[in-house]
């Protein structure tokens, strides 16, 4: 059997990363006792939840304080495991899945998404979110999950696409001091 070939030690890093965050937020309900985090309802850019969290061992405690500070936490637009709230909500996993997969698409095989498409990729979610906002429009969690994940694959995908130009640019023959570039001759006429 043959083993695929590495693209890139950044993106096979990137996978890495954001898959291991991807268990991580996933697993830590599971770090809680059954029925501990049954709502986390926030908001954004605030740790509302830390009474909550104060008897949490370390690692659950920390997943869960990023969560309150980086998302909602609304529990109606979150999952559960375990009878607790994901750390965050369907959307933002969706997100880390998408970002999982991607990375680990193009960590072993060379994808160059144009990036029109990779701003297309943001559109459902934008869509989604966006008539959520600003009008009376109420999402589901299978929808807000799904376009989380089109969002994460097409930022992981662009974001693959700069390193690949990098390496491109990267690998290029440059002239070295050594080297002499000729010159232009002038043509007399």
């Amino acid at each position: 059997m043959r083993l695929p070939k590495l693209t890139s030690p950044v993106l096979l890093t990137a996978f890495a990363i954001s898959a291991a965050w991807l268990i991580l937020v996933v697993t830590a309900p599971l770090m809680v006792p059954q029925n501990t985090l049954r709502d986390l309802s926030g908001s954004v850019g605030i740790h509302d939840n830390d009474a909550q969290f104060a008897p949490l061992s370390a690692l659950p405690h920390a997943i869960y304080w990023i969560g309150d500070g980086e998302c909602h936490q609304i529990a109606s637009r979150s999952f559960f495991i375990n009878g607790n709230e994901l750390p965050f909500c369907s959307r933002d996993v969706g997100l880390f899945v998408g970002l999982v997969g991607g990375f680990g698409l193009v960590a072993f095989r060379k994808y160059k998404i144009r990036p029109a498409f990779a701003i297309l990729g943001l559109v459902p979610l934008g869509l989604d979110g966006g008539l959520q906002l600003f009008t009376n429009y109420e999402s589901n969690n299978p929808l807000r999950f799904a376009t989380g994940v089109i969002a994460g694959l097409a930022m992981s995908l662009l974001l693959a696409l700069f390193v690949f130009v990098v390496q491109e640019d990267k690998d290029k023959p440059r002239p070295t001091p050594a080297t002499r570039i000729p010159e232009k001759i002038p043509v007399k006429g």
